[in-house]
């Protein structure tokens, strides 16, 4: 994605960012992207964005209006067809770690237009869902009838110890300080009740190959900042859940789609560059995928005892 305008940013030191992991100051630079500079913490690994924008500029990002998500208001839109078939592949890994759903309550968090939610329910979940986007969390509530709540999870009045599972699909690496989410988010679950999360993993096969082409020719897809404040590892997000007082369960990777990361005929007609990226490189993201070392994590996490 193109960086709005309006989200320039000062450009700080990697030293002067503290890591959300393990508190060091020692990253590096990685790559730079529409002003944003990628570092990884020599300490854990966590790879940040070092100078990200004001809490402002990230609150207004999500909303419609400047365009997030506005196609999947759309039920004819290609997006929301799209959505529907990952929300459905949500709901397989999820089914992984709690196996019959019937009557088990659920939260979703940065739930988007309810499109997983509604699957959810058809599972048999009791499906609730938090969006911070007033757009999308509207559409939630009258196209599907679901119990969304608009704006911060934290001022829905979720008692403590209210759901058997949480689930935060893309949500973290969004995230200002994804530790404290996680540490907040557990109190919400009952004694080991489920935390499933999602995000895209920077140590697949696709990123770390196409990493070191990045450095050369000053492309690389992978991460997409300003939305991306955070690029995790299936060892990174272990190590956080763990922290934030949860007990990993499973690690599943899969593959971002292909349409998604390397662009369509019609995208390819506005950056010609993208055929050749997409002809070297997508055969490597599907090998990933089947190798087990694909770029899209799902962690599976219990809430640990007080």
């Amino acid at each position: 994605m193109d960086q709005p305008a309006a989200l320039t940013a000062s450009i700080a030191p990697p030293s002067d960012v503290p890591c959300n992991l393990c508190g060091a100051r020692d990253a590096r630079h990685l790559f730079t992207k529409a002003g944003y500079r990628l570092v990884k913490c020599q300490s854990c690994d966590l790879a940040f964005i070092a100078n990200p924008p004001d809490a402002e500029a990230i609150t207004a990002l999500y909303t419609a209006k400047a365009s997030y998500h506005d196609d999947l208001l759309d039920p004819a839109s290609a997006s929301f067809a799209r959505m529907r078939a990952i929300a459905l592949q949500h709901i397989a890994m999820l089914a992984r770690s709690t196996g019959a759903a019937k009557g088990l309550r659920l939260l979703d968090i940065g739930c988007s237009n309810g499109l997983f939610l509604d699957e959810a329910r058809k599972a048999g979940y009791d499906a609730h869902g938090a969006e911070l986007s007033p757009e999308t969390s509207a559409f939630a509530r009258t196209h599907f009838g679901l119990p969304v709540h608009s704006g911060d999870w934290r001022d829905a009045g979720y008692a403590d110890g209210s759901f058997d599972v949480v689930t935060l699909f893309d949500v973290i690496e969004h995230l200002t300080d994804p530790m404290t989410e996680l540490r907040e988010v557990r109190r919400l679950l009952k004694p080991g009740g489920l935390l499933l999360q999602s995000t895209p993993d920077i140590d697949g096969l696709f990123p770390r190959l196409s990493y070191k082409v990045a450095k050369a020719i000053d492309y690389w897809p992978h991460p997409e900042p300003p939305w991306h404040l955070f690029q995790f590892s299936t060892r990174t997000l272990s190590a956080m859940t763990q922290k934030a007082g949860y007990a990993v369960a499973r690690a599943d990777r899969t593959m971002i789609g292909l349409d998604y990361t390397f662009g369509t005929l019609d995208s390819w007609k506005v950056s010609p560059k993208l055929v050749p990226y997409a002809l070297a490189f997508a055969p490597v993201a599907a090998l990933g995928k089947w190798l087990g070392q694909g770029d899209w994590l799902y962690l599976a996490a219990r809430k640990g005892g007080d």
